[in-house]
């Protein structure tokens, strides 16, 4: 198998046992992503300088071990990609925003480093739009990021780059965020898998709110071990992140090997969060790997009262952020900056304390009342996206069609699924649910109690081997 798409267990293995080197794997590597990028413009920057010292290094470990030294780390020589929103040392970060443009980072974010110390090789920066702000992958400063699937459709955002890289095999493990489903969208529009934690299991060590922060670092790649893999190294309390501490850690690739059987376990299901309509043929691949969880033993509760959608609430406390940490700017970069997020700073400056009051106490009312479901079920499941990747043109802020019905803005009505579990903190995961009749892939989400995150992965690791999907790959042609 061509070793772009060996998964990272597997080239650790390979790598580990002398059948690769890690220079003939970031080789390999960096020339699939000099033919492929092109066409899906991932990348915002090849770090081919700091990957070669780290190269560099993994070579000196294997030698030092041939000679009876230490232990390897577990991602020894295994490339990886990191969204443009986490700091990169020595390697240039722009949060795709012309503010930032020519930002080059001191050192690494936490979770950067801790990839670093476990072996890993970082091959590059991969796109977001500016500041993350919306679910489709485009900037001024980069242009935009499109679906392996199909190059007229988005990436998905905010974390579409990471995405996009994974589903085409530019890496096999990335880096992505997530405040209201940009980990989940993107992995969900592209066919991967993407993951959530608690919040606070991976710190986030530059959120500018540390305290009322709802922003999530997060793991994403192409398989669920993977997923188990890399978010064992990047979790774990940070001195700088007031949810990390105290937090216990599980064995989580032993969960994502996916044994045993579900008697006993309850799962709660929800078609619907707020929203009415959702493709008919992405709900019948949800309820088929709802099935296969039924398969194993796990009994479904069907939930069906009434639930708010929580964009409303969610806006005011994001969009009054976003008016603290760039109105300072305006003046000097507004000129070049995303209409979208102009817009989004606008709307911001229109709330008040006592609203932006009234969404932080919404928040809490939605955390209890969604970990009082955990009094009635184990976990909970749905679907990720209402719908398959939108037109990769679509105006932001025009309605979304459902099949053939016109169904509303986008955030409320295409991914009501994800941001609910931002503002409450419960780990969530998405998985690829099939290649749909447009062929694109859609996403199924599994979602924990607070610390559930194994819990979520050995449901995700079962639901993959009932209906596996690593074997599919889009067929992307360099223009």
């Amino acid at each position: 198998m061509a070793i772009h798409k060996l998964s990272a267990m597997e080239l650790a293995s390979q790598i580990r046992a002398g059948e690769l080197s890690p220079t003939e794997v970031l080789d390999a590597t960096l020339a699939h992503i000099e033919t492929t990028n092109p066409a899906l413009n991932a990348f915002i920057t090849v770090s081919e300088a700091r990957a070669r010292e780290e190269v560099a290094a993994a070579e000196a470990a294997l030698a030092k071990v041939k000679n009876g030294g230490e232990d390897l780390p577990p991602l020894l020589g295994v490339p990886y990609t990191v969204k443009d929103l986490v700091d990169t040392a020595d390697v240039r970060t722009t949060y795709a925003s012309a503010i930032f443009e020519h930002n080059i980072p001191a050192k690494d974010s936490v979770t950067v480093a801790r990839m670093k110390a476990a072996g890993a090789i970082l091959v590059g920066k991969v796109s977001t739009p500016e500041f993350g702000h919306k679910p489709m992958n485009e900037s001024p400063l980069f242009g935009r990021t499109v679906n392996p699937w199909d190059t007229s459709r988005t990436s998905g955002g905010s974390s579409g780059g990471s995405a996009a890289a994974l589903a085409s095999g530019m890496a096999p493990l990335s880096m992505g965020t997530d405040a209201g489903g940009s980990i989940r969208i993107p992995a969900a529009c592209c066919g991967v898998v993407g993951m959530k934690g608690t919040m606070g299991l991976v710190p986030h060590d530059s959120a500018p709110d540390g305290f009322g922060n709802f922003s999530n670092q997060g793991p994403m790649a192409r398989t669920v071990a993977d997923t188990a893999l890399m978010l064992s190294v990047m979790a774990g309390p940070h001195p700088n992140d007031p949810h990390s501490h105290g937090l216990p850690l599980d064995d989580y690739q032993v969960a994502a090997k996916g044994q045993g059987d579900l008697t006993g376990v309850k799962i709660g299901w929800l078609p619907y969060m707020g929203n009415e309509l959702i493709d008919p043929e992405i709900l019948a691949a949800c309820e088929a790997r709802r099935d296969a969880l039924g398969a194993r033993g796990a009994e479904f509760i069907e939930f069906d009262e009434p639930f708010e959608n929580t964009e409303p609430y969610w806006l005011v406390i994001t969009q009054s952020l976003w008016v603290a940490r760039f109105e300072d700017k305006l003046a000097e970069f507004g000129d070049r900056m995303t209409p979208t997020l102009l817009r989004g700073i606008e709307e911001g400056r229109s709330y008040s304390a006592v609203e932006l009051q009234r969404a932080i106490t919404f928040r809490t009312a939605l955390y209890r009342r969604i970990q009082s479901w955990f009094e009635r079920v184990d976990f909970l499941m749905m679907p990720t996206l209402s719908r398959t990747a939108i037109n990769a043109d679509h105006d932001f802020y025009q309605p979304i069609t459902i099949g053939n019905q016109t169904a509303g803005g986008i955030r409320q009505t295409w991914y009501p699924y994800t941001h609910p579990f931002n503002m409450t903190g419960h780990p969530a995961i998405t998985l690829p649910c099939g290649i749909m009749a447009d062929g694109l892939p859609a996403g199924v989400q599994i979602v924990g109690p607070m610390m559930g995150d194994a819990g979520i992965i050995r449901l995700g690791a079962m639901v993959e081997q009932a209906h596996p999907w690593a074997h599919l790959w889009p067929d992307v042609t360099t223009p």
